[in-house]
């Protein structure tokens, strides 16, 4: 029996409850499109069975029992009742098959990020702590080739071959970032709008770009990747806010 079918259910419970948290808030800051945009977990062992929104289901009412169990090798997936967007198919399906080490995938328009992903050069130079959070991890995908059916999910994955390179600024779309769970993704994504808010803002003063050195941002990265668990902090938080507000995304 294929595992879409399993759905609505409580297997990976906390890994559902995680994902709507961060669903809910991701809509909060105002990081989301309309009812496109996805997030994917893994959930087994080589990365091919993995938890995704439902099609066309707005951030802010993401559920946890209402996120589906897809197979990235169920070619079939996409002629059931409860299919996802094909788009979302294409793309999170292809990095689950190819990339087992992207555990987490979350793929957003936000506003910054877009931005910096619409000039012709979308580098992130490091001016300051938060740029430099990202120094030499991240890849440009120079070849935007339209909706992200399964040939452009193909495409994407095999830019995501270096486990270093943990965000995807991809040229004229938007952002896609992996991680090892959905705290460490989410922070990460979190942070790279921050930072592509920083040098856009940066940009518009028209002032020199006041940039680090190249060892200076290359050891900032390194201390803020082994900072003691303040991803895991920060999503806890932001499920704390949730559950005194009474939200129901963990249902």
């Amino acid at each position: 029996m294929s595992v879409t079918n399993l759905r609505p259910n409580m297997e990976h419970w906390q890994e559902r409850v995680d994902m709507a948290a961060a669903f809910r808030w991701t809509e909060r800051l105002n990081m989301h499109e309309g009812v496109a945009n996805h997030f994917s977990l893994a959930v087994n062992d080589d990365g091919t069975q993995f938890l995704m929104n439902a099609n066309q289901v707005h951030f802010s009412r993401v559920r946890a029992s209402e996120l589906l169990l897809l197979d990235a090798n169920d070619p079939e997936t996409l002629k059931g009742p409860d299919a996802p967007d094909p788009t979302a198919w294409g793309l999170h399906g292809g990095i689950h098959r190819h990339c087992p080490h992207a555990r987490c995938v979350m793929h957003v328009h936000s506003i910054f990020a877009t931005v910096l992903a619409s000039l012709a050069d979308s580098n992130l130079p490091p001016i300051d702590q938060n740029c430099a959070t990202f120094y030499n991890r991240y890849v440009i995908d120079e070849g935007y080739g339209g909706l992200a059916f399964e040939d452009e999910g193909e495409r994407c994955a095999a830019l995501l071959a270096d486990p270093k390179k943990k965000v995807m600024i991809m040229g004229n779309h938007g952002v896609l970032v992996i991680g090892s769970s959905v705290a460490d993704t989410f922070n990460r994504l979190y942070y790279f709008e921050r930072a592509a808010e920083t040098y856009i803002r940066a940009l518009q003063t028209g002032q020199p770009l006041r940039v680090l050195p190249d060892d200076i941002a290359e050891k900032t990265a390194r201390e803020l990747e082994e900072y003691p668990d303040q991803d895991a902090r920060h999503l806890a938080e932001l499920k704390a806010i949730l559950d005194d507000e009474g939200s129901n995304y963990a249902t």
